[in-house]
Protein backbone atom coordinates (compact mmCIF):
# COMPACT_ATOMS: atom_id res chain seq x y z
CA UNK A 1 0.00 0.00 0.00
CA UNK A 2 1.29 3.39 -0.69
CA UNK A 3 0.85 6.09 1.40
CA UNK A 4 -2.41 7.61 -0.77
CA UNK A 5 -3.98 4.12 -0.11
CA UNK A 6 -4.34 4.30 3.65
CA UNK A 7 -7.61 6.29 5.42
CA UNK A 8 -6.76 9.55 6.95
CA UNK A 9 -8.09 7.79 10.11
CA UNK A 10 -5.38 5.24 9.66
CA UNK A 11 -2.71 7.79 8.30
CA UNK A 12 -3.08 9.48 11.50
CA UNK A 13 -2.23 6.09 13.42
CA UNK A 14 0.52 5.76 11.59
CA UNK A 15 2.03 9.49 12.00
CA UNK A 16 1.01 9.42 15.97
CA UNK A 17 3.20 6.18 15.73
CA UNK A 18 6.13 7.77 14.66
CA UNK A 19 5.02 10.70 17.03
CA UNK A 20 5.45 8.68 19.88
CA UNK A 21 8.31 6.39 18.56
CA UNK A 22 10.84 7.13 21.76
CA UNK A 23 8.25 6.43 24.02
CA UNK A 24 7.20 3.61 22.65
CA UNK A 25 11.13 2.26 22.46
CA UNK A 26 11.52 3.54 25.89
CA UNK A 27 8.78 1.50 27.81
CA UNK A 28 10.13 -1.14 25.73
CA UNK A 29 13.57 -0.77 27.25
CA UNK A 30 11.69 -0.79 30.86
CA UNK A 31 10.23 -3.80 29.61
CA UNK A 32 13.50 -5.27 29.00
CA UNK A 33 15.26 -4.24 32.08
CA UNK A 34 12.36 -5.89 34.57
CA UNK A 35 12.79 -9.15 31.85
CA UNK A 36 16.55 -9.29 32.62
CA UNK A 37 15.78 -9.01 35.77
CA UNK A 38 13.36 -12.75 35.90
CA UNK A 39 15.69 -13.87 33.00
CA UNK A 40 16.54 -17.44 34.42
CA UNK A 41 19.19 -18.62 31.86
CA UNK A 42 21.99 -17.19 29.98
CA UNK A 43 20.32 -17.88 26.52
CA UNK A 44 17.29 -15.68 27.83
CA UNK A 45 19.61 -13.21 28.51
CA UNK A 46 21.63 -13.15 25.42
CA UNK A 47 18.18 -12.71 23.45
CA UNK A 48 17.40 -9.61 25.10
CA UNK A 49 20.36 -8.23 25.51
CA UNK A 50 20.09 -8.16 21.66
CA UNK A 51 16.81 -6.36 22.22
CA UNK A 52 17.94 -4.02 24.42
CA UNK A 53 20.81 -2.99 21.70
CA UNK A 54 18.60 -2.60 18.93
CA UNK A 55 16.46 -0.72 20.93
CA UNK A 56 18.97 1.69 21.94
CA UNK A 57 20.10 2.24 18.11
CA UNK A 58 16.44 2.60 17.08
CA UNK A 59 16.65 5.35 20.04
CA UNK A 60 19.40 6.92 18.63
CA UNK A 61 21.90 6.62 21.60
CA UNK A 62 25.18 7.62 21.38
CA UNK A 63 27.34 3.84 20.18
CA UNK A 64 30.06 4.39 23.13
CA UNK A 65 27.09 4.48 25.89
CA UNK A 66 25.54 1.76 23.92
CA UNK A 67 28.99 -0.07 23.75
CA UNK A 68 29.47 0.57 27.42
CA UNK A 69 26.30 -1.09 28.31
CA UNK A 70 26.19 -4.08 26.29
CA UNK A 71 29.97 -4.75 27.40
CA UNK A 72 29.04 -4.39 31.17
CA UNK A 73 26.25 -6.02 30.42
CA UNK A 74 24.60 -4.88 33.73
CA UNK A 75 20.90 -4.31 34.44
CA UNK A 76 21.55 -1.36 36.87
CA UNK A 77 23.71 0.53 34.55
CA UNK A 78 20.85 -0.17 32.26
CA UNK A 79 18.00 0.58 34.41
CA UNK A 80 19.63 4.23 35.42
CA UNK A 81 20.13 4.89 31.74
CA UNK A 82 16.82 4.53 30.68
CA UNK A 83 14.90 6.38 34.12
CA UNK A 84 17.82 9.36 32.60
CA UNK A 85 16.33 8.90 29.40
CA UNK A 86 12.70 8.76 30.23
CA UNK A 87 13.07 12.05 32.34
CA UNK A 88 15.16 13.78 29.53
CA UNK A 89 12.16 12.75 27.45
CA UNK A 90 9.59 14.25 29.46
CA UNK A 91 11.34 17.69 30.01
CA UNK A 92 10.88 17.99 25.94
CA UNK A 93 7.40 17.68 26.06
Amino acid sequence: MTKGEYTAHQQKIISNYYDHLDTILLTRLQELVTDLYLADTSAKQDRLWERVHKAMHKLKIPPRIIEHIIDRRDIVVLARNVEDWLSASRKKR
